[in-house]
């Protein structure tokens, strides 16, 4: 299949058949992205912050469950927090802007223009930068977040941005590359890494090893930031989303073709676990030991117990859930829905 179909049809949420292969005609999609990096947690205020993408909002979640609403551009597709300075920052596609907002007060303070239509973002506390991916762009937006003032960087196509503060690096993930952009923000140089055939949703990183997804292939890319080399895992059919136990080292997979999530542990011992069918979001609560499995075209949330390893329960009839929003201090999540209603709480 070709990836920028591939790309269309796992950025948006589960229509009929027909319909998306009459979007996918398109040269861009025009509606309905959505964005695994969907929610972040603020340690200054307490509070939950995930984006309304039918509202064109940002919905503040405090401690107690009172929430928040607070008006921002058009089309918010993901966001991303700076815990030094308590700004969060706001992806709005349709109106190819970032929108600022102060996380203590809830009033948006800036909106910064970028350079397409912008789709991923990461910020660099250390520098107090922010990174934003334009959509079928070469363009790379850099955002100064003490004046708010943008620039743009022709470094490639990104759809996932990873950002490395201890060794000033970048990465950025191209849906339709076989490799991933390090780039060296102080001089602006790139690097070239192998990685395969990867999905967009598909990176983490563990000490200096960075994971990312084979969307066309059943393994996981294990790349050495060091060496600059890349080994293979197993995992399942059609794997998406990757996320890392930063304690026990263990390697989630959503594997959206077969319903299921492969288990790696550090030593390289596998497992899979039977989710429901097209799983294709995975957020990590370590201190819970709760992962969370969202399949918007069912529906669903599994809960799995990472320390068992078992499932422990699956949410049903949700407003086709992308992603998963919790607290790591009260541990409470919260389903972030493609619907009128922005967030279930998961009790």
């Amino acid at each position: 299949m070709h990836r920028r179909l591939l790309k269309i049809c796992f950025g948006l949420l589960a229509l009929p058949l027909s319909q998306i292969s009459v979007m996918a005609q398109a040269s861009a999609p025009q509606t309905g992205l959505i964005n695994r990096d969907a929610s972040v947690f603020s340690q200054e205020t307490g509070r939950i912050y995930l984006v309304d993408t039918m509202h064109d909002a940002l919905v503040a979640i405090a401690a107690s469950g009172a929430s928040q609403t607070i008006k921002v551009g058009a089309g918010p597709v993901a966001v991303a927090i700076n815990q030094k300075t308590a700004r969060v920052y706001v992806v709005n596609a349709a109106s190819r802007s970032v929108s600022v907002v102060d996380a203590k007060t809830g009033d948006m303070i800036a909106s910064v223009p970028t350079a397409a239509r912008p789709y991923a973002i990461a910020v660099d506390e250390l520098s107090n930068r922010v990174y934003v991916s334009n959509t079928f762009s070469n363009m790379l937006t850099v955002i100064d977040g003490k004046t708010n003032r943008p620039k743009n960087l022709p470094v490639g196509s990104a759809d996932a941005i990873l950002v490395d503060s201890e060794n000033r690096r970048v990465y950025l993930l191209g849906y339709e590359s076989d490799t991933i952009t390090e780039l060296n923000p102080e001089t602006g140089a790139t690097t070239k890494l192998p990685a395969g055939a990867m999905h967009l949703w598909g990176m983490a990183r563990a000490g200096q090893t960075l994971y990312v997804s084979h969307v066309q292939e059943k393994t996981i890319g294990a790349i050495d930031l060091q060496a600059h080399q890349v080994h293979t895992l197993p995992a399942g059919s059609m794997p998406c989303a990757v996320v890392v136990d930063p304690d026990a080292g263990t390697l989630y997979v959503a594997n959206y073709a077969d319903g299921t999530v492969s288990v790696i542990e550090k030593g390289g011992r596998s497992s899979r676990l039977k989710v429901s069918a097209w799983p294709q979001a995975l957020s990590l609560d370590p201190g819970a030991h709760r992962l969370y499995v969202a399949s918007p075209q069912k529906d669903t949330v599994t809960v799995i117990d990472t320390k068992q390893q078992r499932i422990l329960r699956t949410y049903r009839g949700l407003q086709h859930p992308y992603a998963v929003a919790f607290s790591p201090v009260t541990h409470r999540a919260y389903a972030v829905n493609q619907g009128e209603r922005a967030f279930t709480l998961l009790k």
